[in-house]
């Protein structure tokens, strides 16, 4: 399928709206309508408006059955020409930045000149389904032949039928949800409360210093008279969060709390990529490469620890790129978890995880941690499943333009023990 030598893929920049806590702001507004004002804030920053790209690839992991064609239907009300084709992809946390490497991909092998990556996921807005034997009767009385054959089934119906199911966050094979699995990593890693109660209090504190700043005064689109992301928590103090009760395991080996751990959060992401021959024409200066991306999977039943995937993705990407982990002038660990950050750090300093995990002679060693999610991370910003890796582009883009140069890593954990990465690399 290669159409010739492969080209740059430069990252244009990137729009969101803000990241909301669920149930607040964003109450009464869907994934569709959530994502429309994502991409709006794109086609107007860039005047894109009737622009026909390539592709556009956008996900969501929490969506009802009307949203089987949401990118599309996202797209069609977006400003885009209405002939910009669009798909719908989901892997987990990883589905904003899944969508920005196929949108790439795409670009680097001359299928397409321009597109869009991102996603969306609201919490505030679940599918809720009735059980079986409520479908089975309404299935039943559907197949009916006669005005009897359709009501009969529902002669059956009794109030259990009427219990909806709500969505979880546990894993089929284990029955545990993601914090519950993460606990148990950062027990196994031997990851403190007090560690991941400091990473938590930078999170905020950098991402409040980001917004007073300015720097996210370009990314971010006002939507639904919030202009700013309403998690993030100016006045945490060490000792606010120690006063909060470990929230999954309840005893007190517990580590994990409301403070250290992402929100569930309400937003939108998207990124525009483009060839360089695209970007050029319409006057549009690429702020960022993406040169290298990588997926892995882990056994989180019977081996490894279910967040843990990133720990394998980035070393093997970076033997593809041909670099070393300090190689980087900034690092974007998204923080499903302060412990999660902790414990793939953690891994790459240990020479038993190293040796005995990733066949490696030495370990890949520590990062300068001053260069970690500098402007804020998911933490403090919250956690739109599938909007995060969307976020996460985009603010390194930006970073990287505003650096002068420079190189940057993404590590994003995700459901189902997978991990997706990503290298930029600042434009020319």
């Amino acid at each position: 399928m290669n159409q010739g030598t492969a080209r740059r893929v430069a990252i244009v920049g990137g729009s969101r709206i803000p990241f909301c806590r669920s149930h607040g702001a964003y109450a009464h507004c869907d994934n569709q309508t959530l994502m429309t004002a994502a991409l709006q804030g794109l086609v107007k920053r860039y005047e894109l408006q009737g622009a026909q790209l390539g592709d556009v690839a956008l996900g969501a992991v929490l969506k009802h059955s009307r949203d089987f064609n949401l990118a599309r239907e996202s797209v069609l009300d977006s400003g885009l020409a209405p002939e910009t084709p669009a798909v719908d992809l989901q892997r987990a946390c990883g589905t904003g930045l899944e969508g920005i490497v196929m949108v790439a991909n795409k670009i680097a092998l001359g299928q397409i000149e321009s597109g869009i990556g991102g996603g969306t996921d609201t919490t505030s807005d679940p599918p809720i389904v009735f059980g079986d034997g409520f479908r089975q009767i309404a299935l039943e009385s559907f197949r009916g032949r006669s005005l009897m054959g359709r009501l009969k089934p529902w002669l059956r119906l009794r109030p259990r039928h009427l219990k909806p199911a709500f969505p979880g966050t546990g894993e089929p094979r284990t029955r545990l949800s993601m914090g519950e699995s993460m606990e148990v990593t950062a027990k196994a890693w031997g990851i403190s409360r007090e560690a991941q109660d400091e990473l938590a209090l930078a999170s905020h504190r950098k991402a409040a210093a980001a917004w007073e700043e300015g720097f996210y005064d370009d990314l971010v689109e006002p939507f639904q008279n919030v202009a700013r992301d309403n998690n993030i928590r100016a006045d945490a103090s060490p000792e606010s969060l120690a006063k909060l009760r470990p929230a999954f395991d309840r005893s007190p080996r517990g580590t994990l709390t409301a403070g250290n751990s992402t929100p569930l959060t309400d937003g939108a992401a998207c990124v525009l990529l483009a060839s360089e021959d695209w970007a050029h024409e319409r006057g549009l200066k690429p702020l960022a490469w993406i040169t290298h991306a990588r997926v892995a999977a882990v056994d989180f039943v019977d081996r490894e620890g279910l967040l843990m995937a990133p720990a394998y993705a980035v070393p093997a990407m970076l033997d593809a790129a041909g670099l070393g982990l300090q190689d980087f002038d900034f690092y974007e660990i998204h923080e499903a978890f302060a412990a999660q950050a902790l414990a793939t750090l953690a891994a790459w300093e240990s020479p038993e995880f190293c040796r005995d995990r990733l066949g490696r002679s030495a370990p890949l060693g520590a990062i300068d941690r001053s260069r970690l999610n500098v402007k804020g991370g998911s933490v403090a910003i919250g956690h739109p499943f599938a909007a995060t890796g969307a976020r996460i582009v985009a603010s390194l883009a930006k970073l990287l333009a505003d650096h002068g140069g420079g190189r940057g890593l993404i590590s994003i954990c995700t459901a189902g023990g997978m991990g997706v990465t990503a290298i930029l690399e600042a434009a020319d």
